[in-house]
């Protein structure tokens, strides 16, 4: 498959996508940044009437249970439901499913109840909400997941959605497709709200490019080359995993298709 980043880059730039973010309290201001950043436009009402209201008029909407409460997910269940109803894309990121049964009822109603365009969570978290063995601890994936292709495929066929499986090599993944991207640095993983602002950055491409597939692979490919350009002093010099950040958000704000890697050298179709 043929990812055009000039294209999906053109199609952000000219729909600056309201993107609707119901997200957690731990990373809610680089979540609405890094949308910014990419050229989508911010709006992260979570009271339950306004934001049915404000789903309306967006492009876009992501959920993140990052900080799930009762009243969170039934706001995210019914915004939801009002994106469906206009054929808004909607991006799930299920954090820390697979680390307490809340969390998996939780994920588990937020992609049966909804018709979610896209699915977006680390290796453990795509692995438990796929019915497979993950061990998630709080929010994050630890274990090995060397079947994470086709585990991504079992819940992209349950679910109908196009599933991202982020990790070393991240991976996407349809019910009868699957791809490896080939981009990143470890640093990503060395504070805290990457896997937040990936699922932003789907979101902010899936309110932009028409098939969901292509926006997942176009939008994980610029983050990871983001993180690579970053970490390779791009946008300045970085002591720590602090500065890395701002590094990395600047890289978000400043890379273009040219910037990025070329597709074909980063994204391999997998025989799965």
């Amino acid at each position: 498959m043929t990812v055009d980043l000039d294209a999906a880059f053109a199609a952000v730039a000219e729909t600056g996508p309201l993107t609707h973010c119901i997200t957690n309290d731990v990373t809610v201001g680089d979540v609405a940044n890094v949308v910014l950043y990419w050229g989508g436009l911010p709006v992260m009402a979570d009271d339950h009437e306004d934001a049915q209201e404000m789903v309306r008029g967006a492009q876009a909407l992501l959920l993140n249970m990052g900080t799930v409460s009762d009243e969170g997910l039934a706001t995210s269940i019914a915004t939801g439901e009002v994106a469906n109803e206009n054929e808004t894309p909607v991006v799930v990121d299920p954090v820390g499913v697979g680390a307490t049964p809340t969390r998996d009822d939780a994920a588990e109603r937020l992609v049966t109840e909804l018709d979610p365009a896209i699915v977006s969570g680390n290796y453990g978290e795509i692995t438990a909400l796929a019915g497979g063995a993950a061990e998630v601890r709080g929010v994050e994936s630890v274990g090995d997941y060397d079947e994470i292709a086709p585990t991504a495929q079992v819940l992209a066929e349950a679910s109908g959605a196009v599933v991202v499986a982020s990790g070393e090599t991240d991976v996407v993944a349809t019910a009868d497709r699957a791809f490896e991207v080939e981009a990143g640095h470890p640093m990503m993983g060395e504070f805290v709200g990457t896997g937040c602002m990936l699922g932003a950055t789907n979101a902010v491409f899936a309110g932009s490019v028409a098939d969901p597939l292509e926006a997942a692979l176009a939008s994980t490919l610029a983050y990871g080359c983001a993180g690579e350009l970053a970490a390779a002093g791009e946008y300045g010099a970085y002591e720590g995993p602090a500065s890395y950040r701002t590094a990395f958000l600047d890289a978000a704000a400043g890379i273009d298709a040219d910037a990025a890697a070329a597709p074909e050298e980063r994204i391999t179709e997998l025989d799965v």
